[in-house]
């Protein structure tokens, strides 16, 4: 899957999905309002994020629940990008390990694939790392993703 080629047809695919989503979320809203999506092919999605304030902890590492926020967020979109549905389902489980961390003003990318989209269940993983010298470099999350897909 990660070696489809980049296809602009499904990027704005998932930009127009995105954009109808996001102003029904408040907390996308507030914690993603800012990302952007690079890449788009069937079945994954990345998108770039600068950190700032809003999405660090008391410590000054990126926040569990920022990371958890966008498994779930790229999750929905790389199923998006499966075949252009609209609709994701919801959240059945998801899983995070925390392996590293990010600070304010750190550029992330998160890549979300959909590793199978059946009639009832999708099933998704995704990977946080933080941008070093404008490539992905150290992880700082991994995670999966199961949603409930069945109109």
């Amino acid at each position: 899957m990660a070696s489809e080629p980049f296809n602009p047809e499904i990027l704005s695919h998932v930009e127009k999905f995105w954009q109808g989503r996001k102003p029904h979320s408040p907390i996308y809203a507030f914690l993603l309002s800012d990302i952007k999506l690079t890449h788009a092919s069937k079945g994954l999605v990345r998108a770039r994020l600068q950190l700032t304030n809003n999405h660090v902890n008391a410590h000054g590492g990126i926040h569990g629940s920022v990371s958890a926020t966008l498994i779930d967020r790229v999750g929905g979109m790389a199923i998006a990008a499966w075949d252009n549905r609209m609709k994701t389902g919801v959240s059945t489980d998801i899983h995070i390990s925390y392996v590293g961390s990010a600070k304010d003003g750190d550029e992330i990318e998160v890549e979300g694939v959909a590793k199978k989209v059946g009639g009832t269940l999708a099933f998704t993983t995704a990977t946080i790392s933080k941008v070093v010298d404008g490539e992905p470099g150290p992880i700082i999350a991994t995670g999966s993703h199961t949603k409930f897909v069945k109109a």
